[in-house]
């Protein structure tokens, strides 16, 4: 067990010596304070099982991307997906596509965090999602599922509150299930390790 945690600090040392903020990289359980238009929620992520996809998370954080920024799919008893787009449904700047985790052993459970991605396999980017049920189907199998990173430890009552906002047809960007009023992320911001 030490040797992989070992791994993991140096690995996460590894791919952050790259990004310009101050992340704890030996804080492998790092929490993360959502701060939404109907409540707060705080996830706290798993960089033993999906350090990749933790650290990409973080950089959006940290750099005040996810601020302001929509929850733009609601399905109530399935996910609420979001972090790239503004309350005009103007695209966020995208950073680079990371590697799927899905196989990580994170399962896409009730009150998990996990990446949304395109159909291709490593496509996810900044859109993540929350489980709004035990949605196995979204688990990897005979193909690659979504990387799950994390799970809400505060807040499941915003999260069950956020599902059961009304949604429609979005005829500007011909989707369905867009909220019909809006969800605002106001703020992400990572807290410190020992909150």
């Amino acid at each position: 067990m030490k040797n992989i945690v070992q791994f993991i600090i140096t690995s996460t040392l590894l791919i952050l010596s790259s990004f310009s903020y101050a992340v704890d990289p030996t804080n492998i359980y790092p929490k993360v304070k959502l701060e939404t238009s109907m409540g707060v929620i705080v996830v706290e992520l798993d960089r033993v099982k999906a350090p990749i996809t933790v650290n990409n998370f973080l950089e959006y954080v940290v750099k005040g991307e996810y601020n302001n920024t929509i929850f733009h799919r609601i399905i109530d008893d399935f996910i609420v997906q979001g972090g790239a787009y503004d309350a005009k449904f103007t695209a966020k700047e995208l950073g680079k596509n990371i590697v799927n985790e899905s196989g990580n052993g994170l399962k896409n459970e009730m009150g998990t965090i996990a990446m949304a991605k395109e159909n291709r396999p490593h496509t996810a980017n900044r859109q993540f999602f929350f489980n709004l049920a035990d949605n196995t189907t979204l688990d990897p199998g005979r193909k690659w599922g979504y990387a799950v990173f994390g799970a809400i430890i505060e807040g499941e009552e915003v999260l069950e509150a956020i599902a059961k906002v009304p949604t429609d047809y979005n005829e500007t960007m011909a989707w369905n299930d867009v909220p019909i009023k809006h969800v605002t992320l106001i703020k992400a911001t990572l807290l410190p390790a020992d909150e």
